[in-house]
């Protein structure tokens, strides 16, 4: 199932999709099937400009960032903070070495925060290989100079290396938070993540207190035309993209109980 989903994600992501569209609407124009063409060819168009052009990703990506908000007042106690991985670049590391971060660093600082903030609180990363080829280290394993070099005891730490997927964290996660008897915990990832993941959570019977980070949005967002920022619209055109496909494959695969949960 990880193999499929990689490879369908390859094809199907918005700016994949529009130039297979426009693609293969070239050569059966060049072809007797030239209505097809020009029909596959418009909608490469249609998805390249509503990716580039318009605010369709930042929109759909708001809705799934404001499913979420951090409890307000602050939970008294914590016995464990949950943190998804997805957060390091581990290709760069492998070259260069150090810690570095992508877009979703958030996860772990605001991890940092709030362990500093429940000293008694246990730390759960959950994030193994998640590469084709596997053979970078997952966050769980990068993590570890990370939390050291904000002084956080490496026995307050629980790493599960061995998660690929969302499902997986969710699942192997499940297993260690039994074997060490830890309930009451806090789930930090990217807002726009966390509807599928207290989903998957909820599903296999485990209730977790939302924690959101890495917010993408302004949260003022309207559909309708962009043209200042075409690269970043693109880009969060494909986050949404794979997070709404995401949500549908879970719940049609019953790993969820509902498309969208709140």
């Amino acid at each position: 199932m990880f193999l499929v989903s990689k490879i369908f994600w390859l094809v199907a992501q918005p700016l994949s999709l529009a130039f297979l569209s426009l693609l293969v609407g070239v050569l059966l124009m060049l072809s007797r099937f030239r209505r097809s063409g020009g029909v596959l060819g418009a909608l490469g168009l249609v998805v390249l400009f509503l990716s580039l052009f318009t605010t369709t990703g930042p929109y759909f990506l708001q809705i799934l960032e404001d499913r979420f908000a951090r409890p307000s007042p602050q939970p008294a106690e914590l016995s464990c903070i949950i943190v998804l991985g997805g957060a390091f670049e581990n290709v760069v590391m492998s070259g260069r070495g150090g810690m570095e971060f992508n877009q979703a660093a958030d996860r772990f600082i605001e991890t940092v925060r709030l362990a500093r903030a429940h000293p008694s609180a246990r730390i759960l990363v959950s994030g193994g290989d998640g590469s084709l080829s596997g053979a970078y280290e997952g966050d769980a394993r990068a993590s570890e100079a990370f939390f050291d070099a904000f002084g956080i005891a490496a026995d307050r730490v629980i790493r599960e290396e061995d998660s690929r997927t969302t499902f997986e964290n969710a699942s192997y996660t499940k297993d260690l938070l039994e074997a060490n008897r830890l309930e009451r915990c806090a789930l930090v990832t990217s807002a726009y993540h966390m509807p599928r993941s207290v989903g998957l959570f909820r599903s296999i019977g485990i209730e977790v207190v939302a924690w959101p980070a890495d917010y993408r949005t302004s949260g003022k967002a309207r559909l309708g035309f962009d043209f200042t920022q075409p690269s970043l619209n693109a880009q969060l055109a494909t986050t949404a993209a794979k997070e709404w496909t995401g949500l549908v494959a879970y719940y049609l695969l019953g790993r969820t109980q509902t498309l969208l949960p709140q």
